[in-house]
């Protein structure tokens, strides 16, 4: 395994990571505790040290797995995040959707899930970019660093959003962010990245695979369990679109399909100013994979030149009303009910 500094925390992380939040058991179904355990057991035996989670996936269950899985073990470095308050809802204030009190009740929280006294790293699950401009997220963060509980803080930035984070990167306060990048989406390149670089901003890179669908193995065929988050992100024709788009990118490409997640993990770790790149992990088999494509290295220029003619401008995790309803009505009655209590705890 290769090692990265995570901007200028100094950090040594592995250049691939372990995304929990397959192993939560939220939206992604089919994981089983004890073998999430192992897998994560593993990875950090094959020298993956990075372990990405957030208090939201599974009401905190991924946290404790890694407690589970390595105790109050110092060779792990842990991230978290803190949910938003409610809904995400842009052009609300900061102070409604991230409190004071809220930020600070839910760093306890990780931290008694992790049994852990200090986090390395806490960020921000959700941003707009006025909140950038709020003196109370700017007072939070110091009292954050103040408290000893979160060696460093950072933002995981929304989906397809990575230039929303830009004014927040320019207060100084921010010493990481989580974007989105892969063969498909190649936003961040643009600005995020290069800011990053520039300014020694440690960069994680999120959903390498595109949910699945930069691994091949999403055909217009495939089906997902009921109740599973795949189902309305590859709503409609979306299974269509990305299988066409998969099969044009291999031909262009040159390679064979089953080359292809070992390529998408690659482009990943190909930029310079990426430190880590997390793919989701919930099996052995997952880590083993993982971990030796990570050891055949970045791209050539040459692929990376091909892949660029690739970028595909979408955003599949804005699901409209009706594809919502529709999804809803497919799923089993235990499904529907679990939903809806949902929804009433909440409200």
């Amino acid at each position: 395994m290769n090692y990265r500094t995570l901007g200028r925390t100094g950090l040594r992380v592995s250049e691939v990571g372990f995304g929990t939040w397959g192993i939560g058991k939220t939206v992604w179904l089919g994981a089983d505790d004890q073998v999430s355990i192992r897998a994560l057991q593993l990875a950090r035996d094959l020298g993956v040290n990075f372990f990405d989670t957030a208090l939201i996936y599974g009401d905190g269950h991924s946290e404790q797995l890694l407690a589970q899985a390595f105790g109050k073990s110092a060779d792990v470095i842990i991230a978290s995040k803190v949910p938003i308050k409610g809904r995400l809802q842009p052009g609300k204030a900061y102070t409604e959707q991230y409190p004071r009190e809220h930020v600070l009740r839910c760093l306890d929280r990780t931290l008694a899930n992790l049994g852990r006294e200090q986090i390395d790293l806490y960020q921000f699950h959700n941003w707009s970019e006025k909140w950038a401009h709020d003196a109370e997220w700017r007072r939070t963060v110091e009292e954050i660093r103040r408290s000893g509980k979160a060696k460093f803080v950072g933002i995981s930035t929304n989906h397809h959003q990575p230039n929303s984070v830009l004014p927040a990167l320019e207060t100084g306060l921010v010493d990481t962010v989580q974007v989105i990048y892969n063969i498909f989406d190649q936003s961040p390149e643009d600005k995020l990245l290069p800011h990053c670089h520039e300014h020694q901003i440690g960069v994680i890179a999120r959903v390498p695979f595109d949910e699945g669908g930069l691994t091949g193995s999403v055909t217009p065929a495939t089906t997902f369990p009921h109740g599973d988050f795949r189902n309305w992100y590859f709503a409609g024709y979306r299974k269509q679109q990305v299988w066409a788009r998969v099969q044009r990118l291999a031909t262009d490409a040159g390679i064979a399909m089953e080359e292809l997640p070992s390529l998408a993990l690659r482009f990943c770790l190909s930029h310079p100013a990426v430190s880590t790149v997390i793919p989701g992990m919930r099996t052995p088999d997952h880590v083993q994979k993982n971990v030796a494509i990570a050891e055949q290295g970045p791209l050539n220029s040459g692929l990376l030149g091909r892949f660029s003619q690739h970028r595909w401008q979408r955003d599949f995790y804005r699901t409209s009303i009706w594809q919502k309803l529709r999804i809803f009505a497919s799923a089993p009655l235990p499904e529907k009910v679990k939903t809806i209590s949902k929804k009433l705890k909440r409200n």
